[in-house]
């Protein structure tokens, strides 16, 4: 039997002709598929744009709120946030903030459709904030990034207008910054009273270094700024940082040194990533070493572990790898425990004495609660009592 009437007799068997007929099919629908797959791809690639928010990320939550008041609306599918809210009255209150839940969701800006995909991997924890890694992911037509740029700028500024007029208070959680607690009302700075002159000082000392940072570029000094603050305690020196961050619109970013696990490279690591427009508060300095070495108790509860050492410190305020454009504020009780070069030019520009209250101090506070025709003849009498 030649070739040919091998394939002559195949073809007339109705089951080899049923069954290539379906080899057939199946080949099409598969080549249809990939080719499907492909061209979705590159339809993707090409025509659309992509933008991933990971939860670690500062705008995460900015554009949660934002996209629920000011995107998805009418979205059905949400996740709530608690919160508790301080009146001026000092009454609290309960406020609940609803955000897209985990899923799909579709609104309309400037004119475009974008589908947000919110993602949350149960196998996966951020370490810092012990709750699943999620990602929101937003998609739209085109290629303008544009888009993208104008929806974060909306929703910052919208969570800026939540916190106007209002303190953050920021903490070290691992290798980042945390706020703590909830945002306070800004305190004015003359509820604060110091001994004549000493706040009109620091204050002018702090807007000239925020307002010339073209003069230290040019002369080549690196552009930070230390102050030290020392006195006896209860005088007020963590009160004025508080009401000159409100004054100045900044925030505060408060580091104990004597925690357990601070070392060196995480010490540097937090000064180099801290909030921009954010004040550094070191309280206590000269119980980050004094104390942990002079108390057999306290070391044996550091051993062990690893912990920031002086020289760290040092090298972490004007160090070759120290950041530039902060403001570092150190508070103590004992200015003679500190060691000179700790406290030298460049590391402290500028060392301020806050103490007890003089005579003028108590009358400027008395007039603060009472007023009245007759308040300065009683405030005399009360502050020479």
């Amino acid at each position: 039997m030649t070739i040919a009437d091998y394939v002559s007799a195949l073809s007339q068997n109705p089951y080899f002709g049923a069954g290539f007929g379906l080899f057939g099919v199946g080949a099409g629908a598969a080549i249809l598929r990939k080719g499907f797959q492909t061209s979705m791809v590159l339809f993707r690639r090409h025509c659309m744009i992509t933008l991933e928010v990971p939860c670690r990320d500062k705008s995460y939550q900015w554009l949660l709120q934002w996209i629920t008041q000011k995107g998805a609306r009418q979205t059905q599918h949400l996740s709530v946030e608690t919160s508790f809210e301080q009146r001026d009255t000092g009454q609290i209150k309960t406020k609940y903030e609803f955000i897209p839940s985990v899923g799909q969701h579709f609104f309309r800006y400037a004119g475009t459709w974008i589908k947000v995909d919110r993602t949350r991997e149960q196998q996966t924890l951020d370490l810092h904030m012990g709750i699943p890694w999620e990602t929101v992911t937003l998609t739209a037509f085109g290629r303008n990034k544009q888009l993208y740029y104008d929806i974060l700028e909306d929703a910052r500024t919208m969570a800026l207008k939540q916190h106007e007029g209002m303190t953050i208070m920021y903490t070290a959680m691992g290798s980042e910054w945390r706020p703590f607690g909830h945002p306070r009302r800004r305190r004015p700075i003359k509820s604060v009273v110091l001994r004549a002159g000493l706040a009109d000082r620091i204050l002018t000392d702090c807007l000239d270094f925020i307002k010339n940072p073209q003069w230290y570029t040019e002369r080549g000094i690196p552009y930070r700024r230390g102050y030290l603050l020392y006195g006896p305690p209860g005088c007020g020196k963590s009160s004025f940082i508080m009401a000159l961050a409100g004054q100045l619109e900044y925030n505060i970013c408060v580091l104990n040194l004597s925690e357990r696990g601070l070392t060196d490279d995480r010490l540097n690591h937090l000064l180099s990533v801290a909030p921009q427009q954010s004040i550094i508060l070191l309280e206590d300095i000269d119980a980050a070493f004094v104390s942990r070495e002079d108390t057999p108790k306290q070391k044996a509860a550091y051993e062990g572990l690893n912990r920031v050492t002086f020289s760290g410190l040092l090298n972490c305020l004007d160090g070759v790898a120290s950041t530039e454009a902060r403001i570092v504020f150190m508070t103590t009780n004992y200015l003679e425990r500190l060691d000179p070069a700790l406290i030298r030019p460049g590391r402290v520009d500028m060392k301020e004495f806050v103490g007890y209250c003089d005579q003028e101090q108590v009358e400027l506070m008395f007039l603060r609660f009472y007023k009245g025709e007759q308040a300065a003849e009683l405030a005399r009498t009360f502050a020479t009592r």
